[in-house]
């Protein structure tokens, strides 16, 4: 079972000098997105100008969708989507996921950030604070006009919809909640001695699974939550951020290793590769903070009051994941990775998506960035719960899959 997973970027460490620090990283893209936003604070702007219009509103950031891609692409070349083929041999362990995956968090996601958000802490965002926010992609709204819980209004000559500042941020936890996690999991998963190949086997199922379910259940919620939903933005903000990235890594993966060999793809190719994802998601976080350094400096709770919700949501499909692996009578190392899968988010993917649809100024987008912010240390805890609960799970019987850290692809870069 080949594992070409970003576990391996350091052999036995399991995590690389970047994923290892990636919270120290984005706290010192938090403090350079503030000094930009004060001592530049047109240059953002600038950038963000640079996009692709529709009905006099931006739909599409050149500079950020340049480096989305590159936060996508070196994930999706990772993968042998020809272990998909192979998950029929743990039905188990892969319903359980795409059951707690694609049927329970969106739902939980929504329900916790709507409570939070639009009741506990409302008085403290503020009932009347309202964001701006991009107009839906195709839509040729008049100023004035209502868009679900929007009102369209022009902003510095630009038709922009202005929305309850609190459901700006729920659009950006149901984004968050909507996009399992397919790159950091991998790390989990290995920290945490779990099955590799199973892990593998679901993130190749979770890329495809959004090409259908992250539109479908984005724009459901969405609109439940009384937000614009740009139907058009969200099936765009997949193809571009979900299926270019896979197809061109799909296709690269299979052209490389037939022109330079599977040996040089793994040990040179992917090595290099390896930083690309995180440098690429730093980069745009510095422009994201750029934009929202002054919100944060005259509320700084306000990065508290989005962290609760998710804070909770993630323990709580944890849980339910551990819990369901151990009733189901899964052994540990297919339990661990599967409430691992569950638990932590594809941020790029909300990421993107928030900033298309959104903006990159947008509430939404901020609170994918916080959801960047406590996942690391987050998850780093959860490992740890599950090495030292190890002994609540049955291990590894002769019938079942064998771990691909016994084989030699876990130092495949």
């Amino acid at each position: 079972m080949t594992a070409d997973n970003s576990c391996s970027a350091t052999g036995n460490q399991g995590i690389s000098f970047f994923e290892r620090y990636l919270t120290v990283w984005v706290g010192l893209c938090i403090v350079a997105g503030m000094i930009l936003g004060k001592v530049a604070p047109g240059f953002a702007q600038t950038l963000d100008g640079m996009a692709i219009y529709v009905n006099d509103a931006p739909v599409v950031s050149i500079p950020i969708a340049v480096c989305l891609f590159f936060m996508m692409y070196p994930i999706m070349v990772k993968i042998d989507f020809g272990e998909v083929l192979k998950a029929g041999k743990a039905m188990r362990p892969v319903g359980l996921t795409l059951f707690i995956n694609w049927a329970i968090k969106p739902f939980t996601m929504y329900a916790i950030a709507s409570f939070f958000l639009g009741t506990l802490f409302l008085a403290f965002i503020g009932p009347e604070a309202v964001d701006y926010v991009k107009m839906p992609f195709g839509a040729n709204l008049e100023v004035g006009a209502e868009y679900g819980s929007g009102k369209v209004v022009l902003v510095e000559g630009v038709k922009m919809l202005q929305v309850p500042l609190w459901r700006s941020y729920l659009a950006g936890c149901i984004l968050l909640g909507i996009a399992p996690c397919t790159a950091m999991v991998l790390v989990w998963g290995f920290l945490a001695k779990g099955n590799d190949g199973h892990t593998l086997v679901m993130v190749a199922i979770n890329s495809l699974a959004m090409l259908v379910l992250y539109g479908v259940l984005g724009g459901y919620l969405l609109g439940v939550g009384k937000l614009p939903v740009p139907w058009q933005a969200l099936l765009l903000s997949i193809g571009v951020y979900v299926a270019l990235p896979l197809v061109a890594g799909f296709f690269s993966r299979k052209w490389l290793i037939a022109s330079k060999g599977e040996t040089w793809f793994r040990e040179k190719f992917l090595h290099v590769l390896t930083p690309v994802t995180i440098v690429a998601l730093l980069a745009t976080l510095v422009l994201l903070f750029s934009f929202k350094g002054e919100t944060i400096l005259n509320n700084p709770m306000t990065i508290l009051w989005i962290a609760i919700p998710l804070f909770l949501q993630t323990i709580l499909i944890f849980a339910l994941g551990y819990i369901l692996s151990k009733v189901m009578g899964l052994t540990y190392d297919n339990a661990a990775p599967t409430a691992m899968i569950g638990a932590s988010n594809h941020f790029e993917v909300a990421i993107a998506t928030a900033t298309m649809l959104y903006g990159l100024s947008s509430g939404a987008a901020l609170a994918t960035v916080v959801g960047v912010l406590i996942e690391v240390p987050l998850m780093l805890m959860l490992v740890k719960f599950c090495l030292k609960t190890q002994n609540w799970f049955p291990h590894h019987t002769s019938a079942e899959p064998t771990d691909s850290r016994t084989s030699n692809s876990v130092s495949d870069e």
